[in-house]
């Protein structure tokens, strides 16, 4: 039975959590402040952390960065805060997935499963029905890409020659587009293949694709490996 601790300060809305996790089979702990999740992390390890930003001790991007400190546990980021720049920010703070306040059960259930998939050896208690499978893939291989060299293996991307520090979301969507290098590739079929995912909205791959077009230094106005093709998707190319 996977677990999770739930860092919620709103009474009502911890235990509404709470339950809805206990329906679907996970086994959850809670506290109510930034410091608890810390003793708690500390003290008996979870499968998942499900963090609010709006903690009254800390700030909920501090408590995520002092949880990367003493752990690698998935984190999903509860926040209303739906400014794409503070949620690039949460993201490169170590941020496994995020929900923006008001959101459903199905959808904390959904992300849930899916972080747990890709982060850890250890299933989802219930796919929600309509969630989709792993898909049957081939093996991700190294990709050199112009100046940019991906090693899925080693999980490692390194742009002339510098490595770039990047988020496991980020990774994963590169290694995905540089195993497809000059391939035009969908939004949904990201979500599918790099999120696992039936349902979300198109705005997590473009928070991602955002943050990635930073790190390699160029800008949706101005790209070099990342084009955009209107209405069609991103295909990663080298630069000419």
């Amino acid at each position: 039975m996977p677990s999770v601790l739930v860092v919620e300060d709103d009474p009502s809305i911890r235990q509404s959590l709470i339950e809805v996790l206990a329906e679907h089979g996970y086994a959850v702990r809670s506290v109510g402040d930034g410091f608890g999740a810390l003793r708690e992390i500390t003290q008996i390890p979870v499968d998942a952390v499900v963090l609010d930003l709006g903690l009254p001790d800390l700030d909920g991007g501090d408590a995520l960065r002092m949880i990367r400190g003493i752990s690698s546990v998935p984190v999903l980021v509860a926040t209303a805060r739906d400014d794409e720049t503070e949620i690039i920010k949460l993201l490169n703070a170590g941020a496994d997935d995020y929900l923006v306040k008001p959101f459903s059960g199905g959808q904390l259930i959904a992300r849930l499963s899916a972080v747990l998939r890709r982060t850890t050896q250890v299933p989802p208690a219930h796919t929600p029905a309509g969630s989709l499978p792993a898909p049957a893939t081939e093996p991700l291989r190294p990709t050199t890409v112009g100046e940019l060299a991906v090693d899925p293996v080693a999980r490692t991307a390194h742009l002339a020659g510098q490595e770039l520090h990047l988020t496991r979301r980020e990774f994963d969507l590169l290694a995905f587009l540089a195993h497809h290098t000059g391939q035009v590739v969908s939004k949904r079929r990201l979500l599918t293949e790099v999120w696992r995912e039936p349902y979300v909205d198109d705005q997590t791959v473009d928070v991602h694709l955002s943050s990635l077009r930073r790190k390699l230094g160029e800008r949706a106005a101005a790209p070099r490996y990342l084009l955009t093709v209107r209405g069609v998707g991103i295909k990663l190319v080298a630069p000419r």
